[in-house]
């Protein structure tokens, strides 16, 4: 069983400051309202700032003040009060798994030789022009950046209009990566199918394998994108599966050059 927290500040006693051992014994004389408070009503409570809480937790062995509640609930498991706690961190480690699922999965989806195919495309381009919408505009416009940075000549088009307009006058000899979660946004189905009657070839990571723009588009990387959502009520949806794709490939670029 691991160290208890009354043996933890004894040992660690002579370490710690005077304001670390005047919030311990505050937070010993409230020891049963600790798993209702976060670190900032602790903070005002015992009139000690957020980064001495941290510290003294650290000192002590633990990661965090959240780490801390969750081992004293094994210490004080009969105690109702600390059934909270529990919920905190069965709800944390969902979150955590969850993520963990999406990279994981999205990994184990991604074929090498299909990666390959899209690498050589852009490596015989002579531009690279991305379309993309909403939030996965922050993981094109860090492709765009990176692949500039590696001396490819890249450009991002995030307005509707003008992705409507550029998607009509691309030059066989470059290249369109589309950046969309869900594939089905109106304007990048457009300049898909404007891509494609062009003869330009394109490349989309996505992670939705029944949509529009995998249908129209020549080389797909699709991710694993989890049902679950902590938005529901917004069209927020993690983008961490095609991050991941973008980072492979950004990463496989480099080693090429």
């Amino acid at each position: 069983m691991s160290e208890t927290f009354l043996n933890r500040v004894k040992n660690e006693h002579e370490s710690l400051s005077e304001t670390e051992r005047y919030l311990i014994d505050y937070m010993k004389q409230h020891i049963n309202a600790i798993p209702q408070i976060s670190i900032v009503k602790l903070s005002e409570q015992a009139n000690v700032s957020t980064a001495t809480i941290v510290r003294t937790m650290q000192k002590l062995g633990y990661s965090g003040f959240t780490a801390f509640k969750i081992h004293l609930k094994d210490e004080f498991d009969a105690s109702p009060a600390f059934s909270a706690v529990e919920k905190i961190d069965k709800e944390i480690k969902e979150a955590i798994l969850k993520n963990e699922q999406e990279v994981i999965k999205t990994i184990e989806l991604l074929d090498s030789g299909t990666i390959e195919d899209a690498l050589q495309k852009i490596i015989h381009s002579n531009k690279i022009t991305i379309f993309a919408r909403g939030f996965s505009e922050l993981i094109a416009k860090e492709m765009m950046v990176k692949f500039q940075l590696l001396g490819k000549s890249c450009e991002l088009h995030d307005d509707p209009n003008i992705i409507r307009t550029i998607s009509k006058k691309i030059d066989k000899r470059n290249i369109v990566i589309f950046v969309s979660l869900n594939g089905k946004t109106e304007e990048l189905v457009e300049a898909a199918s404007n891509c494609q009657k062009n003869a330009v070839s394109t490349i989309l990571l996505t992670a939705n394998q029944n949509s529009p723009l995998y249908e129209l588009c020549e080389i797909s990387l699709v991710g694993f994108k989890s049902k679950k959502s902590y938005f529901p009520d917004y069209e927020v949806r993690s983008r961490l599966p095609i991050q991941v794709i973008a980072r492979i490939i950004l990463d496989a670029y480099a080693i090429r050059m």
